[in-house]
């Protein structure tokens, strides 16, 4: 299915820890039966061109986005949020794209949650690949 009703995407960079959090949720999503009317994608870095280009508000109902956020909590801590929670300019891809400009385009005509895990570490700019125990 190319453009599922339900999408969830894992954002995030594996070789900086605990950023790695939504690419592992994929993984682990990929390993499950999910109903047809589902698809997972790893979006890695891509995060905000993903929404400019793989999504169609015409079938696609509801995105849940999972990535690592900073939100002051303790490490591993799980978060739902808003579209409108985002800070501008707090989330941004590799090429200092801002995910949440993307989101607020499209979130009368899907629905939109981001799923946050507090990160213990992100290493940026140098490379530890693998999740910390908290957020494993």
């Amino acid at each position: 299915m190319l453009y599922p009703e339900i999408v969830i995407a894992g954002c995030g960079n594996p070789l900086f820890a605990d950023d790695g959090f939504g690419p592992a949720v994929i993984e682990e999503l990929q390993k499950l039966t999910l109903p047809d009317n589902v698809g997972v994608i790893d979006a890695g870095l891509g995060g905000p061109h993903f929404i400019f280009t793989l999504l169609d508000p015409e079938v696609t109902k509801k995105l849940i986005i999972v990535d690592c956020a900073d939100f002051g909590a303790e490490p591993g801590s799980i978060t739902k949020l808003r579209v409108e929670d985002l800070p501008p300019g707090s989330y941004r891809d590799a090429h200092s794209w801002d995910i949440a400009e993307p989101l607020m385009r499209i979130k009368d005509r899907i629905e939109i949650t981001v799923i946050g895990c507090q990160p213990k570490r992100v290493t940026d700019p140098e490379m530890e690949i693998g999740l910390s125990d908290e957020v494993l």
